[in-house]
């Protein structure tokens, strides 16, 4: 098996698990995940199969999600499995949140949750948490490509927002530092992925659906969604791809990716240099 598979991860397990599941359902162990999601969100989930592991950093990496955002209280986690550490007696109005969610669109810098995957010092920061101990965790850039109040409940003080980010982004983040702004507090009730690069969550499969034939049959072909140039070469090409030689430019910018297929199958990836197209992963 070659290819991608759009899975749906349900709220409950860790991306991990997914992939360990599909691992057992293949025999294959070369499986790995494009982005990991928190395991109480759902929603896309991208999971390379066989060589195509090799292809994730090829892959376009903007997010998209809906999420609940609940004001009042403040947690460990910025979401609602963490303990409550802070509560606000202030009630916010549509008025008010409105140009608050204007605050956190284009590029900003945020600091992502303790509770966290993210490595400082060579540990990941929930190791940190889980000890106890406090770190100063760095502000990283993120872009907020669109923001968007979907809903606002006004009794339960909830809002149901759109958001399209950059990589690296923690929805989390926004919902806690949107709280701290308003002066209530806040923290994210629900979270669900609804689109990561070209995946997108109308043609998800259930994780519990699949089967090894169902994954075979829903397998997507990486020329499908590799947004780069595609250039078919010749039998010729394809021998000197195959001894790892050279080939001339096919009129291509320098320092360019391009994808060559050859009989509409991925051969490799490339990139041009000096007027040469040099093999980068090859897949033959």
């Amino acid at each position: 098996m070659f290819g991608f598979l759009n899975v749906y991860k349900p709220s409950g397990i860790t991306s991990h698990d997914v992939v360990a599941r599909l691992r057992k359902l293949t025999c294959i162990k070369q499986i790995g995940h494009t982005g990991t999601l928190d395991p109480f969100a759902e929603g896309v989930l991208p999971v390379c199969i066989g060589k195509a592991t090799r292809l994730i950093e090829y892959l376009a990496d903007d997010k998209a999600y809906e999420g609940i955002i609940q004001l009042g209280e403040a947690t460990t986690t910025y979401d609602r499995e963490g303990e409550v550490t802070k509560t606000g007696s202030k009630l916010i109005t549509e008025a008010e949140l409105l140009p608050a969610l204007d605050r956190f669109s284009g590029e900003i810098e945020q600091k992502p949750p303790i509770f966290s995957a993210i490595k400082l010092k060579g540990k990941k920061l929930y190791e940190y948490a889980r000890e106890g101990k406090e770190v100063d965790v760095p502000a990283r850039k993120v872009t907020i490509y669109k923001l968007e109040l979907l809903n606002f409940d006004y009794d339960k003080q909830q809002a149901r927002v759109y958001i399209e980010c950059s990589k690296g982004t923690y929805i989390r983040s926004i919902a806690n530092d949107l709280g701290i702004f308003l002066g209530c507090y806040g923290y994210l009730d629900k979270l669900i992925r609804v689109k990561a690069g070209k995946f997108t969550i109308d043609r998800t499969y259930p994780l519990d659906s699949l089967t090894g034939e169902a994954i075979e049959q829903a397998l997507i072909n990486p020329l499908d969604v590799l947004d780069y140039k595609q250039i078919e070469i010749n039998e010729t090409e394809f021998a000197m791809v195959k001894n790892g030689m050279k080939l001339k430019n096919h009129g291509i910018n320098e320092a360019e990716t391009a994808i060559l297929t050859y009989k509409g199958t991925l051969v490799s990836i490339a990139e041009i240099r000096s007027g040469e197209i040099i093999q980068k992963k090859v897949f033959i």
